[in-house]
């Protein structure tokens, strides 16, 4: 991907490993992307009103992302504390293409919208905390509404490649930029009325519209990756990035990931989209820039 370098600045931190960050309750993972990898793995079902802790797990990423990357079922406590972490000089190759996707995300949603107001990127190693509770690298990237801020442990990369298949840099942007789309999506309000929607339904409603928030996170990722463009005017998109970003999209989808585990997939447990679905959104963000197309609360998924 054609990116520029991004000069990091207050909005990314390197939080490091354990214990500091920010306080407060609740939890998260991806969204965004594999927020449920984790709950799925062990033969658990996600989404809203689930197990306590796939509810932890799920809002953290959309802030609701719930996840993707998101936000899933539970609830996270907004309370945030101060930041304890030093910003990241994004030198290692990882962090360094982490930070210039999240660079490049700003520079397309500060056109697309008025007073845009930016997330912050945080690095971890391992484990630390959120301003929605732990953040583990078993849960995947996610975003957390509560201090509107993604947090990513880069090792998740190169299990994006070894584990998933999915290779290649425009896999690890789709990731980034998926977990900024919950950060839209938390701006929007999206993410409030879908929480308080999710709170009046049952489990299986409550996963449903969880499905919908991952599926317009990726569609706002498609966004992004159709407007971006670097210093000199040209598509960060290259050649066989769009392939690369489609096979991350189907690597993930709670159907792949649940027969991958030895698991019949059930519909009703589903809180990030099939395959098909994600691949279907990402495609039509990135076929049409425009976030009005990714409106997936009023559209047949």
């Amino acid at each position: 991907m054609r990116l520029d370098d991004y000069d990091p600045g207050d909005d990314i931190r390197d939080l490091g490993r354990g214990g500091g960050g920010f306080g407060g309750g609740g939890g998260g993972g991806m969204g965004g992307l594999l927020i449920g990898l984790l709950p799925m793995l062990l033969g658990r079902k996600m989404g809203c009103g689930t197990i306590l802790l796939l509810g932890v797990l799920a809002f953290v990423f959309f802030g609701g992302g719930m996840n993707m990357l998101t936000g899933g079922g539970g609830t996270a406590d907004p309370r945030a504390g101060s930041q304890s972490g030093a910003n990241v000089a994004c030198d290692t190759a990882a962090e360094k293409f982490a930070c210039n996707v999240f660079g490049s995300t700003h520079q397309v949603w500060g056109e697309l919208i008025n007073g845009y107001q930016r997330p912050t990127l945080n690095f971890f190693t391992d484990q630390n905390r959120s301003g929605c509770g732990a953040a583990q690298a078993a849960m995947g990237p996610f975003y957390c509404p509560a201090d509107q801020g993604v947090y990513l442990d880069t090792a998740f990369f190169d299990e994006l490649a070894s584990r998933f298949g999915a290779a290649g840099d425009a896999a690890q942007a789709y990731v980034v930029a998926h977990e900024v789309g919950h950060h839209i999506q938390t701006i929007s309000g999206t993410s409030d009325e879908v929480r308080r929607a999710q709170q009046r339904a049952s489990q299986a409603e409550g996963n449903a519209l969880q499905v919908r928030m991952e599926l317009q996170a990726d569609c706002y990722a498609g966004v992004w990756a159709a407007k971006a463009r670097n210093a000199s005017g040209q598509p960060v998109v290259e050649p066989g990035d769009i392939e690369e970003a489609m096979r991350a999209a189907n690597a993930i989808g709670d159907d792949t990931l649940m027969r991958s585990a030895g698991q019949r997939p059930v519909p009703e447990s589903f809180t990030h989209g099939t395959s098909e679905q994600r691949m279907t959104w990402l495609r039509r963000g990135l076929q049409t820039g425009d976030p009005r197309q990714c409106n997936t609360f009023d559209a047949a998924i």
